[in-house]
């Protein structure tokens, strides 16, 4: 009688195989979501593991560079801005304050920035907004400024702050990739206000919303600051590559 009962009992609670809990996953992290710290923790692990894997799929990696016939003409290459269009830098003595993990910090000019080698280069910046544009960009390369600086390149991070309270942060290899610009002109003709005047992040690997505008203060550091980016303190992703 009781081993009958027991057989009963088994055949009444259906094993569950490896696939079936696999298909039971997503409902598990909706039910997670639904309790709003649980969801939170899940979001940020989710964030950080997305972040994880496009750091290892992009080292190494070039952005494709395009023909000069395919570069959007420079009207219609779109004007984007968080808050301001010009937050009004007094263009004539405008420096770049470098602070944190360097031998050599402190002011920096536009005409200091320029003796640097000049990269040109053709790519397309690419907004989460829906719209992308082929670009013709001008600067210096970021990893010869950082060397330049006597920036310490084992640190982690480059922060920058820019004239608009806008911030921004990325990880010290994509500051170090031989397509990362500080971006003084575009089309060969000087940034104007609209795109970012004097100095701009350029950085053709990443979204738009990395490519900060308006420079002011750069910092290389170990420990991120609370504030991470502008967008990103606001659910995007941190590392926001291509």
């Amino acid at each position: 009688m009781e081993n009958a009962a027991s057989a009963k009992r088994e055949k009444a609670v259906p094993k569950r195989t490896r696939r079936d809990l696999l298909k039971l996953a997503p409902l598990a992290a909706l039910g997670a979501f639904a309790v709003p710290r649980l969801g939170e923790r899940l979001l940020d692990a989710g964030m950080a593991l997305s972040d994880a894997a496009s750091g290892y799929l992009q080292h190494g990696r070039l952005a494709p560079t395009f023909p000069d016939r395919l570069v959007t003409p420079f009207a219609r290459f779109p004007y984007n801005f968080y808050d301001v269009s010009d937050p009004g830098v007094d263009l004539e003595h405008w420096t770049l304050t470098v602070e944190g993990q360097v031998a050599r910090p402190g002011e920096y000019t536009l005409a200091e920035i320029r003796r640097l080698p000049r990269i040109v280069q053709n790519t397309r910046h690419v907004c989460v907004e829906g719209w992308s544009a082929v670009g013709n960009f001008a600067g210096a390369s970021l990893g010869s400024f950082l060397k330049a600086v006597g920036a310490d390149l084992a640190c982690r991070f480059v922060e920058v702050e820019c004239a608009d309270d806008y911030y921004e942060s990325v990880d010290m290899q994509s500051a170090l990739h031989p397509q990362s610009l500080l971006c003084y002109e575009m089309y060969g003709r000087p940034l104007d206000r609209g795109h970012g005047a004097p100095l701009r992040l350029q950085l053709p690997i990443k979204l738009g919303y990395k490519q900060a505008k308006y420079l002011n203060t750069l910092r290389v550091t170990n420990v991120l600051q609370s504030r991470r980016g502008y967008w990103e303190d606001q659910g995007y992703s941190w590392f926001g590559g291509l």
